[in-house]
C-alpha cells in the first residue's frame, strides 16, 4: 500500500477539489502538493490535521511588473485541513539556502499532487545544496527547543511531545552518521537508515503503535532512554556542527535557469 492510499478516500477528495480552487482561483499550476505534519512523519493521531503544502507557478506575465505580490497562498483553516503554498520565486530562493522545511515537503512520502518533471528538477537542485550544515543548525533548534519547553526540568510531561524532540534528535544522528545521505522525511525512514539499540526500538514502536490508536497520550513521568538519545544528540550537534555557507554562485545560476523552465513550461 502506497503512502497516500493510508489516506482515507473523503479527505483526499476534499484535498483534490480544494487543489483544484486553488488553481483555478488563483490562475496558478500546482508543481506539487504534499503532506508536510505528523501524518508525513510517521506518527499521526486519529484527529491529526491534514497540512497540506505545495509550490506553484504563475503565468509568465505575472512576473513581468513593478509590483510586489504576495508570493504565499495560505486557505483558511476548515476542520482538519491546514493548506497553504508557496510560490515558485519563493520557493527557488529558499531552496538553495537551503530552507530543511522545503526539503522535507520534497521528500514527503505523502504526495497529492505532482508535475513529475519539475518534482525531478527541483529534487535534482536539491541534493546539489550543501543542505548537511544548515539542516543541522535547524534540528538542532527544533530539538533544544522542543525539549527545554516541554520536557527538561518536567516531573511529568505529555508523552507526544517527545514525538516533537524525537524526530529533529533522529535527524541530527543520520547527519552524522550518513553524512551526504539524504535526510528522510518520515520517521520510520530514518530510523531504518540508524542504528538504535534493540530496546529503544522496540520502546518506539509501542509508543508509535499507542499513539496510532488514542487522541491524546495523556501525561507520564520521565521516559529516561528517550531523554538520554535527545540529550546526546544535542551535546553532540552544539559541539560539532560547522557555520552555515552561503549557497555558490552556480546554485544560484542553476535555480535562475530552472525557474524560467518552470514558469515557461519549457
Amino acid at each position: 500500500m502506497t503512502a497516500l492510499a493510508c489516506v482515507a478516500r473523503e479527505p483526499r477528495a476534499l484535498i483534490a477539489e480544494r487543489l483544484d480552487e486553488i488553481e483555478h482561483a488563483y490562475d496558478v499550476r500546482l508543481l506539487f502538493a504534499v503532506e508536510s505534519g505528523s501524518r508525513a512523519w510517521g506518527f499521526p493521531s486519529p484527529d491529526s490535521d491534514y497540512d497540506v503544502r505545495f509550490v506553484y507557478a504563475h503565468p509568465a506575465d505575472w512576473y513581468l511588473s513593478v509590483d510586489a505580490q504576495r508570493d504565499v497562498i495560505e486557505l483558511p483553516i476548515e476542520g482538519e485541513m491546514d493548506i497553504n503554498g508557496w510560490e515558485l520565486r519563493k520557493a527557488l530562493n529558499l531552496l538553495i539556502k537551503p530552507n530543511p522545511v522545503l526539503l522535507e515537503w520534497l521528500r514527503s512520502p505523502i504526495v497529492y499532487r505532482a508535475d513529475g518533471e519539475a518534482m525531478v528538477k527541483l529534487l535534482d537542485l536539491a541534493e546539489k545544496t550543501a543542505h548537511q550544515r544548515p539542516c543541522g543548525h535547524h534540528y538542532l533548534q527544533l530539538c533544544r527547543n522542543q525539549y527545554r519547553r516541554f520536557i527538561e526540568g518536567q516531573e511529568r510531561v505529555k508523552l507526544k511531545k517527545y514525538f516533537y524532540a524525537l524526530r529533529p534528535a533522529v535527524a541530527l544522528m543520520w547527519l552524522r552518521t550518513n553524512p551526504g545521505r539524504p535526510l528522510p522525511m518520515n520517521l520510520g525512514e530514518l530510523r531504518a537508515g540508524l542504528d538504535l539499540p534493540a530496546g529503544l526500538s522496540t520502546f518506539l514502536d509501542e509508543m508509535l503503535a499507542r499513539k496510532a490508536l488514542t487522541r491524546e497520550m495523556g501525561e507520564g513521568p520521565r521516559l529516561v532512554m528517550l531523554d538520554a538519545l535527545i540529550e546526546e544528540e544535542i551535546a553532540r550537534a552544539e559541539r560539532v556542527l560547522p557555520d552555515a555557507e552561503a549557497p555558490s554562485a552556480d546554485l544560484h545560476r542553476e535555480a535562475n535557469c530552472l525557474f524560467r523552465d518552470l514558469v515557461l513550461g519549457r
